[in-house]
């Protein structure tokens, strides 16, 4: 054992180290006197301590595992081992300490740190690229809708009004990007930060029609969406406040805005498909609520045939998230939209 080109430790009963070899001492900076009587304990990293304590908690007396685990060595530095550990009884079958086969496997994992890192960083630059070049579309569509800022006509106005639609779909999409730049460099976005920055700016385009306007924003922390939920998720949001911004208020001096995103607790509204799902892949039921004190949508009307295009977007985008959508008029406008996630 002396000799053999893994290190080797044993541990007794009582969590001492009572043998290594020259392998260790070679991998970990100690020698053997300073080895010898102390605990494996001491040269665990904090995250190894944890992966050791649960399997204490499943049965240290009867262990036949290997795992990979980060071990401090002596002048401070990382030392990543792939450990293979092994109960030892004695000939009348009594547990008396765990032989442990080490592994030094510290060029791989930094390689591996390094390959995650250089993903990171292309994730990162991809989103800044097209965060760049989805402002650029902005900006161009606020060049284009610039010359019909100083006409009366209803018509100039009717095609500044979609100028400006576009333009806010268009940064809703670009905002996200900015977040998943911005953010821990994975695919997920926190959507709640997003959201807040998004609305923000939605007030801020239609702040000179709306100076009266409040929003109450009630947020989940911690809710991420990939960005196959989180694009849909996003101009939804942008076509509904957009649309109180724009309509809900004509006429009055004040209003609110309200925007509640939770996941539900509740199984109550879930059909009998969606549960299936829900069980098969342990989905979680996420609601958003956008709603406004405002005047009301006329009684007639009929999402499902609505002849607003920021309407039927918001319909075809439900559907694109196999969720679904209530219109409640009872105290000026709500929509409520259910839909199941991997969060």
């Amino acid at each position: 054992m002396e000799t053999a080109n893994e290190g080797i430790s044993i541990v007794d009963a009582e969590e001492r180290i009572t043998f290594v070899n020259k392998k260790i001492e070679d991998m970990f900076g100690y020698s053997s006197e300073e080895l010898i009587g102390g605990s494996m304990w001491d040269l665990l990293s904090d995250e190894s301590k944890t992966i050791i304590k649960q399997m204490l908690e499943k049965g240290w007396k009867n262990v036949n595992e290997s795992f990979e685990i980060k071990f401090i060595h002596k002048d401070g530095y990382p030392v990543w081992t792939y450990t293979n550990s092994k109960s030892l009884f004695d000939k009348d079958g009594k547990f008396f300490g765990t032989m442990n086969l080490h592994t030094d496997i510290t060029k791989r994992k930094e390689a591996e740190e390094a390959l995650r890192n250089f993903e990171i960083a292309r994730k990162k630059e991809i989103h800044h690229r097209i965060k760049n070049n989805l402002q650029v579309i902005c900006s161009l569509l606020d060049l284009q809708a610039e010359k019909f800022r100083s006409r009366e006509s209803a018509e100039d106005t009717e095609v500044l009004n979609a100028f400006i639609e576009s333009q806010n779909r268009v940064m809703s999409i670009a905002l996200i990007h900015e977040e998943l730049h911005e953010g821990r460099g994975t695919d997920t976005l926190n959507f709640s930060p997003y959201l807040e920055k998004l609305v923000e700016n939605l007030f801020q385009t239609y702040i000179l029609e709306n100076v009266n306007t409040s929003l109450d924003i009630k947020l989940e922390e911690n809710i991420f969406f990939d960005m196959d939920t989180a694009i849909p998720l996003g101009i939804i949001v942008n076509e509904l406040v957009s649309n109180s911004l724009k309509y809900a208020f004509s006429g009055r001096d004040y209003g609110e805005i309200q925007i509640k995103l939770y996941r539900e607790d509740s199984a109550e509204h879930e059909n009998k498909e969606q549960r299936v799902i829900k069980e098969s892949y342990g989905g979680t039921n996420v609601i958003l609520i956008v709603s406004d004190n405002g005047i009301g949508i006329p009684e007639d009307f009929n999402l499902e045939d609505s002849s607003s295009l920021g309407l039927q977007l918001v319909k075809i985008l439900v559907d694109q998230l196999e969720g679904q959508i209530e219109l409640n008029r009872d105290s000026g406008t709500e929509f409520t939209i259910r839909f199941t996630v991997q969060i």
